[in-house]
């Protein structure tokens, strides 16, 4: 399974946000397009520096009571000064919603994934991810909700 593939060169990542602050409705909403602000941690300023149009991104629900990735994000605008916040923004546009959650736990106890930066830091808000765990995890979520279940959805 491939997964979701943007263009050859695209980056993979994991955006963390609280659902009670910003959740996939919200994100949904509107087109589905927003400003990523809000990252004040140093390296995930840096992830996000680091961000090109049309990479990728899981969107992962996270807190005590929902830490699981349930949808996909792509960048449309690059690294720019937000407003009043002192930090760092991207512009994000919602791809689609996962077909099934994919829950921390599940991930932990995938043999696939060892190793990966979520387990090792965990109050990281911006997260790379390789492109094997990508697909990993989007074939655990059963890919996006109205694609076809081929499993390559291209984007």
């Amino acid at each position: 399974m491939r997964g979701v593939r943007g263009k050859k060169e695209c980056q993979y990542w994991l955006l963390k946000t609280e659902p009670g602050e910003w959740s996939w409705e919200d994100q949904a909403a509107n087109g589905g397009l927003s400003r990523w602000d809000g990252v004040k941690n140093k390296q995930a300023q840096k992830h996000l520096k680091s961000m090109r149009a049309g990479d990728l991104c899981f969107f992962y629900h996270s807190g005590a009571r929902s830490r699981r990735v349930v949808g996909v994000v792509s960048v449309v605008r690059t690294w720019y000064v937000g407003d009043g916040d002192g930090g760092g923004v991207v512009d994000v546009k919602a791809v689609g919603e996962m077909k099934r959650p994919v829950d921390l736990k599940e991930m932990k106890g995938d043999g696939g994934l060892k190793g990966f930066v979520l387990f090792r830091q965990p109050r990281l808000s911006v997260v790379p991810v390789p492109e094997d765990v990508w697909d990993r995890i989007f074939e655990m979520g059963g890919g996006l909700e109205g694609a076809s279940d081929d499993g390559d959805e291209e984007v």
